[in-house]
Protein backbone atom coordinates (compact mmCIF):
# COMPACT_ATOMS: atom_id res chain seq x y z
CA UNK A 1 0.00 0.00 0.00
CA UNK A 2 1.14 3.63 -0.63
CA UNK A 3 2.05 5.77 2.25
CA UNK A 4 0.47 8.99 1.40
CA UNK A 5 3.32 10.83 2.96
CA UNK A 6 5.47 9.92 -0.58
CA UNK A 7 5.23 12.01 -3.75
CA UNK A 8 6.52 11.95 -6.78
CA UNK A 9 9.35 14.18 -7.52
CA UNK A 10 7.26 15.64 -10.19
CA UNK A 11 4.45 16.62 -7.37
CA UNK A 12 6.76 18.78 -5.45
CA UNK A 13 6.09 22.78 -5.59
CA UNK A 14 8.27 25.40 -4.36
CA UNK A 15 6.58 28.61 -2.60
CA UNK A 16 8.32 31.40 -3.99
CA UNK A 17 9.31 34.99 -2.41
CA UNK A 18 5.88 36.33 -2.76
CA UNK A 19 4.83 33.43 -1.11
CA UNK A 20 1.74 33.25 -4.07
CA UNK A 21 3.21 31.19 -6.70
CA UNK A 22 4.24 27.70 -6.05
CA UNK A 23 6.26 26.52 -9.11
CA UNK A 24 6.60 23.29 -10.02
CA UNK A 25 9.97 21.75 -8.54
CA UNK A 26 11.66 19.81 -11.16
CA UNK A 27 10.89 23.14 -13.64
CA UNK A 28 12.23 25.67 -10.72
CA UNK A 29 15.37 23.36 -10.54
CA UNK A 30 15.97 23.18 -14.54
CA UNK A 31 15.13 27.19 -14.63
CA UNK A 32 16.92 28.26 -11.72
CA UNK A 33 19.91 25.80 -10.60
CA UNK A 34 21.36 24.86 -14.14
CA UNK A 35 25.30 24.30 -14.42
CA UNK A 36 27.60 27.47 -15.52
CA UNK A 37 29.08 25.29 -18.70
CA UNK A 38 31.38 27.84 -18.98
CA UNK A 39 33.04 27.98 -15.83
CA UNK A 40 33.63 24.66 -15.70
CA UNK A 41 35.38 24.81 -19.01
CA UNK A 42 37.45 27.77 -17.83
CA UNK A 43 38.37 26.25 -14.89
CA UNK A 44 39.20 22.64 -16.32
CA UNK A 45 41.28 24.14 -19.32
CA UNK A 46 43.21 26.28 -16.56
CA UNK A 47 43.98 23.34 -14.73
CA UNK A 48 45.13 21.13 -17.75
CA UNK A 49 47.31 24.38 -18.80
CA UNK A 50 49.11 24.13 -15.27
CA UNK A 51 49.43 20.67 -15.72
CA UNK A 52 50.89 21.00 -18.95
CA UNK A 53 53.30 23.75 -17.48
CA UNK A 54 54.14 21.74 -14.82
CA UNK A 55 54.94 18.56 -16.87
CA UNK A 56 57.30 20.78 -19.10
CA UNK A 57 59.12 22.43 -16.33
CA UNK A 58 60.14 19.02 -14.38
CA UNK A 59 61.08 17.53 -17.99
CA UNK A 60 63.60 20.74 -18.66
CA UNK A 61 64.53 20.52 -15.11
CA UNK A 62 65.00 16.85 -14.47
CA UNK A 63 64.17 14.94 -18.00
CA UNK A 64 67.78 13.18 -18.22
CA UNK A 65 67.37 12.19 -14.75
CA UNK A 66 63.55 11.10 -14.85
CA UNK A 67 64.10 7.59 -17.00
CA UNK A 68 67.53 6.36 -15.10
CA UNK A 69 66.11 7.13 -11.83
CA UNK A 70 62.66 4.94 -12.45
CA UNK A 71 64.88 1.87 -13.77
CA UNK A 72 66.97 2.00 -10.53
CA UNK A 73 64.18 2.91 -8.23
CA UNK A 74 62.08 -0.35 -9.57
CA UNK A 75 65.74 -2.23 -10.13
CA UNK A 76 66.38 -1.24 -6.00
CA UNK A 77 62.71 -2.54 -4.81
CA UNK A 78 63.06 -5.93 -7.16
CA UNK A 79 66.02 -6.56 -4.96
CA UNK A 80 64.27 -5.60 -1.54
CA UNK A 81 61.61 -7.43 -2.51
CA UNK A 82 63.47 -10.59 -2.96
CA UNK A 83 64.30 -12.86 0.31
CA UNK A 84 66.71 -15.46 -0.75
CA UNK A 85 69.75 -13.04 -1.54
CA UNK A 86 72.25 -15.92 -3.45
CA UNK A 87 72.60 -16.07 -6.28
CA UNK A 88 70.74 -13.26 -7.42
CA UNK A 89 73.63 -11.46 -9.42
CA UNK A 90 74.14 -12.99 -12.91
CA UNK A 91 77.78 -11.39 -13.00
CA UNK A 92 80.27 -10.62 -10.95
CA UNK A 93 81.35 -7.02 -12.26
CA UNK A 94 79.46 -4.54 -14.99
CA UNK A 95 82.03 -3.18 -16.85
CA UNK A 96 81.83 0.69 -17.71
CA UNK A 97 83.99 1.58 -20.58
CA UNK A 98 84.58 3.60 -23.73
CA UNK A 99 84.00 1.78 -26.88
CA UNK A 100 87.87 3.05 -28.39
CA UNK A 101 89.59 1.26 -25.06
CA UNK A 102 87.76 -1.99 -25.70
CA UNK A 103 90.99 -3.51 -27.51
CA UNK A 104 92.51 -2.96 -23.71
CA UNK A 105 89.25 -4.94 -22.51
CA UNK A 106 89.34 -7.55 -24.43
CA UNK A 107 93.49 -8.49 -24.40
CA UNK A 108 94.18 -7.67 -21.00
CA UNK A 109 90.79 -7.51 -18.66
CA UNK A 110 89.06 -10.48 -20.22
CA UNK A 111 92.15 -12.79 -19.79
CA UNK A 112 93.09 -12.02 -16.53
CA UNK A 113 89.84 -12.04 -14.95
CA UNK A 114 87.50 -14.49 -16.82
CA UNK A 115 89.83 -16.93 -17.47
CA UNK A 116 91.62 -17.13 -13.97
CA UNK A 117 90.03 -18.81 -10.94
CA UNK A 118 88.14 -20.78 -9.20
CA UNK A 119 86.32 -18.75 -8.68
CA UNK A 120 86.08 -17.47 -12.66
CA UNK A 121 85.13 -14.26 -12.67
CA UNK A 122 82.00 -13.24 -15.25
CA UNK A 123 82.14 -9.92 -16.39
CA UNK A 124 79.08 -8.07 -18.60
CA UNK A 125 80.61 -6.22 -21.45
CA UNK A 126 78.12 -4.18 -23.28
CA UNK A 127 79.36 -5.13 -26.44
CA UNK A 128 78.77 -8.47 -25.48
CA UNK A 129 76.01 -8.84 -22.89
CA UNK A 130 73.16 -6.39 -23.76
CA UNK A 131 70.35 -7.72 -25.30
CA UNK A 132 69.94 -6.66 -28.85
CA UNK A 133 66.74 -4.31 -29.61
CA UNK A 134 66.07 -3.54 -26.04
CA UNK A 135 66.49 -0.16 -24.60
CA UNK A 136 70.27 1.55 -23.88
CA UNK A 137 68.68 2.82 -20.59
CA UNK A 138 67.07 -0.28 -19.45
CA UNK A 139 70.07 -3.06 -20.78
CA UNK A 140 72.37 -0.45 -18.99
CA UNK A 141 70.13 -0.62 -15.45
CA UNK A 142 69.14 -3.78 -15.78
CA UNK A 143 73.23 -5.34 -16.59
CA UNK A 144 74.10 -3.09 -13.43
CA UNK A 145 71.75 -4.71 -11.17
CA UNK A 146 72.32 -7.68 -12.22
CA UNK A 147 76.30 -7.31 -11.24
CA UNK A 148 77.64 -7.34 -7.96
CA UNK A 149 80.03 -4.38 -8.52
CA UNK A 150 80.51 -1.70 -11.07
CA UNK A 151 84.00 -1.60 -12.51
CA UNK A 152 84.70 1.65 -14.70
CA UNK A 153 87.62 1.55 -16.87
CA UNK A 154 88.51 5.93 -17.08
CA UNK A 155 90.52 7.40 -19.47
CA UNK A 156 90.04 10.54 -21.80
CA UNK A 157 87.49 8.93 -23.93
CA UNK A 158 85.78 7.67 -21.27
CA UNK A 159 85.50 11.49 -20.03
CA UNK A 160 83.95 11.91 -23.32
CA UNK A 161 81.34 9.78 -23.49
CA UNK A 162 77.87 10.46 -22.93
CA UNK A 163 76.82 6.86 -22.00
CA UNK A 164 79.82 6.28 -19.90
CA UNK A 165 79.19 8.91 -18.08
CA UNK A 166 75.41 8.17 -17.94
CA UNK A 167 76.94 4.59 -16.78
CA UNK A 168 78.79 6.27 -13.80
CA UNK A 169 75.77 8.28 -12.66
CA UNK A 170 73.69 5.15 -12.66
CA UNK A 171 76.45 3.30 -10.14
CA UNK A 172 76.79 6.08 -8.14
CA UNK A 173 72.98 6.62 -7.64
CA UNK A 174 73.13 2.42 -7.02
CA UNK A 175 75.37 3.35 -4.62
CA UNK A 176 74.14 6.12 -2.15
CA UNK A 177 70.68 3.98 -1.99
CA UNK A 178 72.84 0.10 -1.05
CA UNK A 179 75.56 1.97 0.79
CA UNK A 180 77.71 -0.68 -0.10
CA UNK A 181 81.26 -1.00 -1.95
CA UNK A 182 80.36 -2.13 -4.70
CA UNK A 183 81.64 0.53 -7.17
CA UNK A 184 85.64 0.58 -8.72
CA UNK A 185 87.74 2.77 -10.33
CA UNK A 186 90.57 2.36 -12.22
CA UNK A 187 92.51 4.63 -14.48
CA UNK A 188 93.72 3.21 -17.39
CA UNK A 189 96.09 5.97 -18.11
CA UNK A 190 97.57 9.59 -16.01
CA UNK A 191 94.59 12.18 -16.75
CA UNK A 192 95.62 15.75 -15.60
CA UNK A 193 93.96 17.23 -12.72
CA UNK A 194 92.60 20.31 -14.36
CA UNK A 195 90.53 17.87 -16.70
CA UNK A 196 89.05 15.74 -13.57
CA UNK A 197 87.86 18.51 -12.03
CA UNK A 198 85.55 19.45 -14.43
CA UNK A 199 83.98 15.90 -13.77
CA UNK A 200 82.30 16.76 -10.91
CA UNK A 201 81.05 13.24 -10.40
CA UNK A 202 84.35 11.82 -10.97
CA UNK A 203 85.97 14.43 -8.56
CA UNK A 204 83.78 13.57 -5.47
CA UNK A 205 84.24 9.83 -5.93
CA UNK A 206 88.02 10.21 -5.99
CA UNK A 207 87.85 12.25 -2.50
CA UNK A 208 85.83 9.37 -1.09
CA UNK A 209 86.99 6.04 -2.85
CA UNK A 210 89.99 3.92 -3.60
CA UNK A 211 90.78 3.66 -7.20
CA UNK A 212 93.84 1.86 -8.96
CA UNK A 213 96.01 3.00 -11.72
CA UNK A 214 96.71 0.25 -14.65
CA UNK A 215 100.69 0.62 -14.20
CA UNK A 216 102.99 0.98 -17.42
CA UNK A 217 105.86 -1.19 -16.06
CA UNK A 218 104.97 -4.16 -16.98
CA UNK A 219 107.04 -5.91 -13.74
CA UNK A 220 103.62 -4.55 -11.91
CA UNK A 221 100.98 -6.22 -13.74
CA UNK A 222 100.64 -9.19 -11.81
CA UNK A 223 100.45 -7.28 -8.69
CA UNK A 224 97.60 -5.10 -10.26
CA UNK A 225 95.51 -7.92 -11.25
CA UNK A 226 95.95 -10.00 -8.08
CA UNK A 227 94.29 -6.69 -6.38
CA UNK A 228 91.29 -6.39 -9.12
CA UNK A 229 90.69 -9.79 -8.83
CA UNK A 230 90.51 -9.82 -5.12
CA UNK A 231 87.79 -6.87 -5.15
CA UNK A 232 85.93 -8.51 -7.88
CA UNK A 233 85.33 -12.39 -6.35
CA UNK A 234 82.64 -13.48 -5.14
CA UNK A 235 82.13 -13.62 -1.49
CA UNK A 236 82.99 -17.30 0.17
CA UNK A 237 80.52 -19.28 2.47
CA UNK A 238 83.06 -18.40 5.50
CA UNK A 239 83.14 -14.57 4.50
Amino acid sequence: RNNPLIHNIEDLICLSDNGIDTPNFVKYTEANCTTEVGFVLFVATGLGVLFFMLVVLVHNLAGPYLLPLYHITLGWLLEAMRSNTRGRYHYDAFVSYSGKDERWVVEELLPNLEQRGPPFLRLCLHSRDFQLGKDIVENITDSLYRSRHTLCLVSRHYLRSNWCSLEMKLATYRLQVEQRDILLLVFLEKIPPRQLSAHHRLARLLKTRTYLDWPQDPHQHQAFWDRLWAKLKPPTDSN
